[in-house]
């Protein structure tokens, strides 16, 4: 883990000072410790973000939500701070970035259009739908799909992350039809995954369960880390469309 250099007793000694006495400067404290974590985060996100995108705002941000983290910490509850912590620092960059709209319009023109085309296939299909399925219907060549696939990447980063975080469970706020919801949509985002085509799948493991970068996990499958990407991509977008079509069918 991040800070398993760092010595227990020196963070611990800081956490009972803060407990006894919660001032500004005894939080602060706290905060500069965890700062690598902010890092962190910050590394896990940016790299998939286009160059406009301000970093230093994105570290900004995340830092704000490591002294929300701290100011709202419940030692009591047994869980540990520093998962407590990742969840708190990466919805504040996830609210910085929707905040900016970032994405251009153009993009997100490609990203309706992408999203309708896969819905419908795999509506239609009942399966995965391939290359050659998603070019068709989309009108173009095929050789265009990984240009668009990977123009399209860094824009899936929030949407799925809002997926993965829809209830935070570490604050004292969840009621117990929260918690039944959160597990409801456990179960339907594995059985989702369940459905992914086998690299994909794999992709996605590795990525928000096992929190490796995309580098890392070029280096596992012996893949380009442009190929990674475009599996990470997909797998969104099956994701999304999968999820979008239980939900038209509650309704």
């Amino acid at each position: 883990m991040l800070l398993e250099t760092e010595t227990i007793t020196g963070v611990d000694a800081l956490w009972d000072r803060y407990f006894r006495n919660k001032t500004v400067e005894n939080r602060n404290k706290i905060a500069e410790y965890y700062l690598p974590l902010v890092k962190l985060v910050a590394g896990r996100i940016a790299m998939s973000l286009p160059s406009h995108v301000d970093k230093e705002d994105l570290l900004s941000s995340g830092f704000f939500g490591l002294i929300e983290a701290i100011d709202r910490f419940d030692a009591g509850r047994k869980n540990k701070f520093e998962t407590y912590a990742g969840v708190r620092i990466r919805g504040a960059m996830l609210d910085y970035l929707r905040s900016k709209d970032w994405i251009p319009v153009t993009t997100r023109q490609k990203i309706r259009k992408y999203e309708k085309a896969v819905y419908e296939l795999e509506s239609e299909l009942g399966r995965p739908a391939n290359d050659e399925e998603i070019a068709e219907r989309l009108q173009i060549p095929i050789f265009e799909l990984p240009e668009i696939e990977r123009e399209l990447n860094a824009a899936t980063l929030v949407p799925f992350e809002e997926y993965t975080r829809s209830f935070d469970l570490e604050s004292g706020d969840v009621t117990p039809s929260d918690s039944m919801e959160f597990k409801e949509l456990q179960n339907t985002l594995a059985n989702a995954i369940d459905r992914l085509p086998e690299k994909e799948r794999l992709v996605v493991s590795l990525y928000y369960y096992e929190e490796l970068t995309l580098k890392e996990i070029s280096l596992i499958m012996h893949l380009t880390e442009a190929r990674i990407s475009q599996l990470h991509t997909k797998a969104v977008f099956r994701l999304r469309g999968y999820l979008a079509r239980m939900k038209a069918s509650l309704i």
